[in-house]
């Protein structure tokens, strides 16, 4: 009787030790990334923006003690950026470019990072009512996001396989919407990370500096960087989106030194100018401090201050700025500049 007794007590044990609840689940993805001292994924990522998608593939570096490196490539433009944090620096690398912007900024903590593991686990911590739901192929979470320049982005839900692998990360809008998907394809909690990794200096070297001048790079802040020579803007691109009452006032464009420079004013209820020129591709790499945070775009990475947003794509230059829009409508006009929306000059 009592081996029967002890036999049904051990099927209890393993039976519980089997059940996957909420608790489980979250105790289980928290403690692989708390405990982690360094990791490394690699991930897929789909933008949606209206009948557009934008695709991108990430790799995400981080060592314990405020070391992140995240390198995106858009796989339609090859276009490549990387955003890096060391410490308190903060930079966006464009490495076609061979320049740098250096913030003074709180991310990747400042808003939600659906591609970054420690973000999930801050979002996690923040909701007091997260849903599980058992799925089909493992388990789901659905918890609130906060991304303070995207209020119609309310939240993601986290996709687990049966062995509580994070496997994939939906960002719906207030239509319950899917405006953003990463698929993780590859996660390693005990990735072999040193500081220098995240030097930008090394980054520079290792991504950023293919070019035929060997000449040392220059000090930040310098104004003896040379440019290589740049064609002339080819089209002018208007935005899809202007804000109800506001209206294109006046075009113009100027001849500098590097080619030209369009400038778009645009008045009515909310004013806002945006300026055009191509991209300047730097011999030695050139690092401009700026105001703001890093913040993504539809097909970019963009450097967004309170009022006011710079950033580049198809190899051009964009600046827009504005006492009347707030940052949300700022980005929205941003992303509404598509190249495919041309007018010739």
């Amino acid at each position: 009787m009592k081996r029967i007794l002890l036999l049904f007590i051990t099927l209890l044990l393993l039976t519980g030790c089997g059940k996957v609840d909420k608790d489980k689940l979250i105790k289980n993805f928290k403690n692989d990334v708390e405990s982690s001292k360094a990791y490394t994924l690699e991930s897929k990522m789909e933008i949606y923006n209206a009948e557009d998608t934008f695709e991108y593939n990430i790799k995400v570096s981080y060592m314990d003690d405020d070391y992140f490196k995240v390198d995106m490539v858009n796989t339609l433009s090859n276009h490549e950026q990387i955003i890096l944090r060391n410490g308190k620096d903060v930079y966006v690398v464009t490495p076609s470019l061979n320049k740098s912007y250096k913030f003074v900024s709180e991310w990747p903590y400042n808003s939600s990072q659906s591609y970054i593991l420690n973000s999930l686990v801050k979002d996690i911590d923040n909701d007091d009512e997260i849903e599980f739901t058992k799925e089909e192929d493992g388990y789901s979470l659905i918890v609130e996001v906060d991304y303070p320049n995207n209020s119609n982005l309310k939240y993601e839900k986290l996709f687990f396989d049966k062995k509580m692998n994070l496997k994939t990360v939906n960002v719906y809008d207030d239509e319950d919407i899917i405006s953003l998907k990463v698929d993780f394809t590859n996660i390693d909690y005990k990735a072999n990370l040193k500081e220098s990794d995240f030097n930008i200096d090394n980054l520079v070297s290792e991504d950023c500096c293919n070019t035929d001048n060997n000449s040392d790079q220059n000090s930040e802040g310098s104004t003896e960087t040379n440019e290589k020579e740049t064609s002339a803007l080819e089209d002018i691109i208007y935005p899809l989106y202007v804000p109800a009452n506001t209206y294109l006032k006046d075009k113009e464009t100027v001849n500098t030194e590097n080619g030209e420079r369009v400038i778009l004013t645009f008045n009515g209820e909310k004013n806002f100018v945006i300026i055009e020129e191509s991209s300047k591709v730097y011999d030695d790499f050139e690092i401009i401090p700026v105001y703001g945070d890093p913040t993504m775009l539809s097909n970019t990475i963009g450097a967004l201050s309170t009022n006011s947003l710079s950033w580049s794509a198809n190899n051009v230059d964009y600046y827009l700025a504005s006492n009347d829009l707030s940052q949300a409508e700022i980005l929205t006009i941003a992303d509404s500049l598509n190249p495919t929306n041309l007018v010739e000059k």
